[in-house]
């Protein structure tokens, strides 16, 4: 179980400001999907299975050549979502993802939504925003809710995830991040070693 805080309105901010990159917003997966593939991207997807219960941040994991580490005041907390295993924050508060290592990332997609205290869904107002200060904000009830973005020109290095509450529902909403999947460009010399692995993330149990 999470912790209880006091009610904690999320602000939606940028994490920083570029002119450089051209970044496209995607809510549909096959979409996104299939205009990864038209540039040339490998996908890897991070499902969480291996992960469970609290802890300190940074959590970090690594796939497909990036390291992923996700930070939020208060820790992190991974829980079951029905049968899934999804990312959240461990206080209702924002949760940031930065990303490195030797394959730049062009993309990053996943199903954003906000539970509450005992990882229930709860509709909500998530926003997710990239480090140029492109960003999504939507209304979202459902687990299977879809969020992409693909950068054409410079890598995405790291995004923030936030969710507000609405009136009349839960005061305190944790963005929660299920079913993250990269595309990649490799860098040349990963190329060989990513193809004797295939492109395959890790499976949902």
């Amino acid at each position: 179980m999470k912790n209880f805080a006091v009610p904690f309105l999320v602000v939606a901010s940028a994490i920083a400001s570029s002119s450089s990159a051209t970044i496209t917003v995607f809510t549909n997966e096959s979409d996104w999907n299939n205009f990864a593939a038209s540039n040339g991207a490998a996908t890897f997807s991070e499902n969480f299975e291996t992960y469970n219960g609290y802890y300190a941040s940074p959590l970090t994991g690594s796939m497909g050549g990036v390291n992923w580490a996700a930070t939020a005041t208060g820790g992190i907390f991974v829980g079951a979502v029905g049968t899934s295993q999804a990312l959240s924050t461990n206080n209702p508060v924002p949760m940031t993802l930065s990303f490195t290592g030797g394959s730049a990332v062009q993309g990053v997609s996943g199903n954003l939504y906000a539970t509450d205290s005992n990882f229930n869904v709860v509709a909500s107002i998530v926003q997710l925003s990239m480090q140029d200060g492109t960003s999504y904000i939507g209304f979202i009830d459902s687990a299977t809710a879809f969020v992409g973005f693909y950068s054409t020109t410079s890598a995405i290095t790291s995004i923030q995830i936030t969710a507000q509450p609405l009136a009349g529902g839960p005061l305190n909403v944790y963005p929660t991040f299920d079913n993250m999947t990269f595309a990649i460009v490799p860098a040349p010399g990963a190329i060989a070693l990513l193809g004797l692995a295939g492109f395959a993330g890790r499976r949902r149990r």
